[in-house]
C-alpha cells in the first residue's frame, strides 16, 4: 500500500507501507508449527447422583436371614394346617350335632379327609431337614388333645361325638390315637421322599376309611373267615386304597420329589393294596381277645 503526498506544485513525495510489511516468506518459529491439543471434554456435573451400591450384609448375617425365614414359613404352614385340621373336624360335629349326618359316617370322614389333608399339606413347607418335625407338631398336638379328653383331665362332646363309635371317652385311646402315632410316624421317617409312608397313609386313610363306608352300605355277603368283613368292603379297600396311592405318587411326583417307573410303580402298589386288604380281613380282634383271655 502506497500514499502520495503532495505539498505544492514542485515538491511530492510517496509513503510505501509495503516497507512496514512482514515479508511472507520468512520462516515460522517452532511453536507456532507445534499443534495444539484438542480440548479435554468437561464432565457432566451431576447435582444428585446415586451412589453405587455396596451391601453391608455379611455371609453370616445372610445365612441368618434365611434360617429366620425358613422358620417363619414352616412354622406359619403347621399353623395353618392346625387350623385346617380343627375346622375340618368343628365342621363334621356340627353336622352331627344337627343330625345332618350319622355319627359313624361323621367319624370315617374325618378319618379319611384329615390324614389326605394333612399328606397333600406336605409341599407347602421348606425344603430343609427340619420341616419335618414343624408337620408333625400338626397331629402331636391332636395327639395331646386326644390323651387329655380320653383320660378325661377335659371334656368335648364334639371331638368325642366326631372321632368315636360309641361316644366314650376311653375310646380316644384307641383307635384314634394309633392314628395320630402313625401320621407322626410316617412324617418323621419317610417323609416327602419315600413312597413307603404315602402309600402306607393313603391305605390306612383312605382305603381303610372308605371300606368301612361301603361296607356299612353294601356289606351284606361276609367273608367266610370273618363275618364281621365284607366282601363289599374288602373290594373297595383295594381299589380305593390301589387309586389314592398312585393319586398321592402322581401328585409327588409332579412336583418333584419322586423320580418312579411308573410301570413297576403300578404293579408294587397293586401288591401292597392286596396285602393290605388281606390283612385287613383277618379277624385279628377276635384273636386277640381269645389271647387276652387265655
Amino acid at each position: 500500500m502506497s500514499i502520495s503526498v503532495s505539498t505544492g506544485p514542485s515538491l511530492s513525495f510517496r509513503l510505501n507501507f509495503n516497507l512496514l510489511r512482514r515479508p511472507t516468506n520468512l520462516p515460522l518459529s517452532s511453536a507456532s508449527l507445534t499443534p495444539k491439543p484438542p480440548p479435554l471434554p468437561t464432565p457432566p456435573l451431576h447435582i444428585l447422583r446415586r451412589a453405587p451400591y455396596t451391601s453391608l450384609c455379611t455371609p453370616r448375617a445372610a445365612s441368618a436371614a434365611a434360617t429366620a425365614c425358613t422358620i417363619l414359613r414352616d412354622s406359619g404352614a403347621a399353623a395353618a394346617i392346625l387350623a385346617g385340621a380343627y375346622a375340618l373336624v368343628s365342621a363334621f360335629d356340627f353336622l352331627t350335632r344337627r343330625n345332618l349326618i350319622e355319627q359313624s359316617l361323621s367319624r370315617k370322614l374325618v378319618h379319611i379327609l384329615s390324614g389326605l389333608f394333612f399328606m397333600v399339606s406336605w409341599p407347602i413347607f421348606s425344603t430343609t431337614t427340619e420341616a419335618r418335625y414343624f408337620a408333625c407338631l400338626v397331629p402331636l398336638v391332636n395327639c395331646l388333645r386326644l390323651v387329655i379328653h380320653g383320660l378325661s383331665l377335659a371334656s368335648d362332646e364334639g371331638l368325642i361325638k366326631s372321632v368315636t363309635r360309641e361316644g366314650k371317652p376311653e375310646e380316644l385311646l384307641r383307635g384314634p390315637l394309633y392314628y395320630v402315632l402313625i401320621l407322626i410316624l410316617c412324617a418323621l421317617i419317610f417323609w416327602r421322599e419315600s413312597p413307603v409312608g404315602l402309600i402306607s397313609l393313603a391305605m390306612m386313610c383312605g382305603g381303610d376309611g372308605i371300606a368301612d363306608i361301603i361296607g356299612r352300605r353294601f356289606g351284606f355277603l361276609k367273608i367266610p373267615y370273618n363275618q364281621q368283613k365284607s366282601w363289599a368292603g374288602s373290594i373297595s379297600m383295594f381299589i380305593f386304597g390301589f387309586l389314592i396311592s398312585i393319586g398321592m405318587l402322581q401328585y409327588y411326583s409332579v412336583l418333584g420329589y419322586l423320580h418312579l417307573d411308573w410301570v413297576q410303580t403300578v404293579q408294587k402298589v397293586a401288591l401292597v393294596s392286596l396285602v393290605a386288604t388281606v390283612v385287613e380281613s383277618l379277624p385279628t380282634t377276635e384273636i386277640l381277645r381269645t389271647l387276652a383271655s387265655e
